[in-house]
């Protein structure tokens, strides 16, 4: 179970490095170039994926492109969102974001609906208007931090989707990732390179080891999250509550007590329906 404590923590993390990233002064759209590049090189060395499936013409390009849009620019709309409505809220949001996942795999892929998926999503819905509900008192959020975290809520959603249409079309998991990391980071570095030469936002050195630094973390919980279906093969429902419960709650004790976020009844009933909710779809998973 190591490594899936180790996966939550690196998850967590992120959220906290971009939660501080602003407080240091650090451009978030170069961190997150870099992040890419950290990423591409820790999958190419440890992952160490076959790249022969993207050889092949069946290769579910269009998917994978979608990737290397997607996932820059969902980590770009997650910053806003830990920036507008906090930890706490953002990684409720994200982890949630399973709900969309679950109705597109009824409508799209087909995929049998039985009592406690159905509970799960009605619970799951229930918990994303109280977690949306804007808190009160200082250091709440914006008022228009709820739809930031319906965009990480739809981001992570359209992501799972994507990765989802990769793995019907046979392409494995970690060639898929490193496909997409490098494409993301190739078309970031084009847009820094243009801000940078149109006098907008200059590359700066302190970008470059926090975008590296948060590209090891966020790479860590991929790795370690592997390693922990690879350590459970026969419990996979086990994984999938543990990391997604996990994050939630871990994410609340951290906003909560080391960033004094604060949080209103609604926000915390979310909290706890959101859960429950995670609770019931793994359970699903079991028969």
């Amino acid at each position: 179970m190591h490594f899936l404590i180790l996966s939550v923590i690196c998850s967590v993390l992120v959220s906290v490095l971009l939660k501080l990233a602003p407080r240091r002064g650090i451009d978030i759209a170069q961190a997150v170039t870099w992040n890419y590049l950290a990423a591409s090189v820790l999958s190419l060395l440890l992952l160490r994926p076959s790249l022969q499936s993207l050889r092949d013409g069946h290769a579910p390009w269009p998917a994978l492109l979608g990737l290397a849009l997607a996932l820059p620019g969902i980590f770009l709309v997650l910053a806003r969102a830990v920036r507008e409505a906090g930890i706490v809220r953002s990684d409720v949001a994200q982890r949630l974001s399973l709900l969309l996942s679950l109705g597109a795999a009824f409508v799209l892929f087909g995929e049998h609906a039985n009592g406690w998926k159905l509970a799960g999503l009605g619970l799951g819905l229930l918990a994303i208007v109280g977690v949306s509900a804007r808190s009160g008192g200082r250091g709440a959020g914006t008022a228009s931090s709820w739809r930031w975290l319906l965009a990480v809520w739809a981001g992570f959603a359209l992501i799972d989707i994507l990765l989802k249409q990769v793995a019907l079309a046979g392409t494995p998991a970690t060639a898929a990732l490193l496909a997409s990391f490098a494409i993301a980071f190739v078309l970031m570095l084009a847009w820094q390179l243009l801000r940078h030469y149109r006098g907008r936002q200059r590359l700066q050195a302190r970008n470059l080891g926090f975008g590296l630094l948060l590209g090891a973390i966020n790479f860590g919980n991929i790795l370690f999250y592997v390693r922990a279906h690879q350590a459970l093969p026969h419990s996979p429902a086990t994984i999938f509550a543990g990391m997604n419960i996990g994050v939630v709650c871990l994410g609340a004790l951290v906003g909560v007590l080391v960033f004094g976020e604060k949080t209103s009844a609604w926000n915390r009933v979310g909290l706890g329906l959101a859960v429950v909710a995670i609770a019931l779809i793994a359970r699903s998973a079991q028969g």
